[in-house]
C-alpha cells in the first residue's frame, strides 16, 4: 500500500493517491481509507477507471450496498446504481442523502460519467465543523432538538418552473411517503464527533410550528454552509468522490447552462442515527426495507 493523502481544505476534504480502487483492497488499505474518511469527511480519487460493477465492488469494502433509491429508478440493469443526471432534474439544494428513512446511507460515492465544459460542481459541507462553531447556548439548544425529515419536498422549485415533466418526477419521488424523526445533533458512531444532522429533508422541529422550525433550522444551516466548511469539487473525467453521509451535506451547483451532466451514485447501507442522549431515530411513516439493510457500526 502506498496511500497518500493531500488535504483540500482545513475542515473537509482530501485527495487520495496511491490506491487502485478498481481492484480488491487489502485489510490495511481498507482501514486506512476508513480512517481517512473519518478524519476528512470527503475523499477524491482521480483516474479511477471504474464501471458500474467496479464502483459497487469498491463500495462493498465499506458495507452492504443499498439499492439505488427508495423511490427513484436505477440505471438500467444496475439496481444499486442511481443516475444523477441533469436530464432528470437538478439537486441544487443542501441535503444529506435519503434522511427521510430510518437508517440513511452511511456513505455515498459519486462517479463522473459526463462532465459539462464548465460549472456543475458538487459542494460538500462538514456538519461537524458547523457544530463546533456554534455558540455554546445555541449548541446546547441544538443538542436537545429532534426534527422530522420527509421526502414530501419540492426542492424549492418556483411555480413557474414546474411543468408536466417536473410534476411526474415529483410524483415518482414521493410515490412512497416517508417521515422519520432524527436528532438535530447526531453522534458519529465511529468517531464520537457531533454534527448537525439537518439539511433539506428536515422540515419541522418536533414540538414547534413549521414557521418556528424554519427559523431555527435556517439558523443552524447557516453554520453548515459557511464557506470555510465547504469543499467545492470541480468534476473531471473518471473521478470518484466518497463522502461520509452521516456528517456532511452536499449541493449540486446548477451553473452549467443545461449542458449534459451525469454522475452515478452508489451508497453504503447505514446505521440508525443516535442523538446526544443515546436515543435512536424513529420512523413515523414509510418502510425502506426494499432499499437498505440496517448496518451495525464497526471500527473499520
Amino acid at each position: 500500500m502506498s496511500l497518500h493523502l493531500r488535504k483540500l481544505s482545513a475542515n473537509i476534504g482530501a485527495h487520495v493517491s496511491g490506491v487502485d480502487v478498481a481492484g480488491p483492497l487489502d485489510e490495511a488499505t481498507r482501514a486506512a481509507l476508513r480512517e481517512a474518511l473519518n478524519v476528512h469527511k470527503a475523499l477524491v480519487f482521480d483516474d479511477v477507471n471504474l464501471d458500474d460493477e467496479g464502483q459497487q465492488a469498491f463500495v462493498r469494502h465499506f458495507g452492504d450496498v443499498t439499492t439505488a433509491h427508495p423511490t427513484v429508478p436505477a440505471v438500467d440493469g444496475a439496481p444499486n446504481v442511481l443516475p444523477v443526471d441533469s436530464e432528470r432534474g437538478v439537486a441544487n439544494h443542501w441535503h444529506t442523502d435519503v434522511t427521510f428513512v430510518l437508517n440513511p446511507p452511511q456513505a455515498s460515492t459519486l462517479r463522473s460519467i459526463t462532465v459539462p465544459p464548465y460549472g456543475g460542481e458538487t459542494l460538500i459541507a462538514s456538519s461537524a465543523a458547523a457544530y463546533r462553531q456554534l455558540p455554546e447556548p445555541l449548541r446546547a439548544l441544538a443538542d436537545t432538538l429532534w426534527a422530522e425529515h420527509t421526502n414530501d419536498y419540492d426542492y424549492a422549485a418556483p411555480a413557474e418552473d414546474v411543468d408536466e415533466e417536473r410534476d411526474a418526477q415529483r410524483a415518482q419521488f414521493t410515490s412512497i411517503a416517508y417521515k422519520t424523526v432524527h436528532p438535530v445533533v447526531r453522534v458519529h458512531p465511529l468517531t464520537g464527533e457531533r454534527g448537525l444532522f439537518i439539511g433539506g429533508f428536515a422540515q419541522r422541529i418536533v414540538g414547534l410550528s413549521v414557521g418556528e422550525s424554519r427559523r431555527i433550522l435556517d439558523l443552524l444551516q447557516s453554520y453548515v454552509v459557511r464557506p470555510e466548511n465547504v469543499l467545492r469539487h470541480r468534476w473531471s473525467q473518471n473521478q470518484l468522490v466518497l463522502f461520509d453521509n452521516r456528517i456532511t451535506q452536499h449541493y449540486a451547483v446548477d451553473n452549467y447552462d443545461k449542458r449534459p451532466r451525469r454522475l452515478h451514485r452508489v451508497t453504503v447501507a447505514g446505521d440508525v442515527p443516535v442523538g446526544v442522549e443515546g436515543k435512536e431515530s424513529y420512523s413515523i411513516e414509510g418502510d425502506a426495507a426494499h432499499y437498505t439493510t440496517v448496518a451495525t457500526p464497526v471500527a473499520a
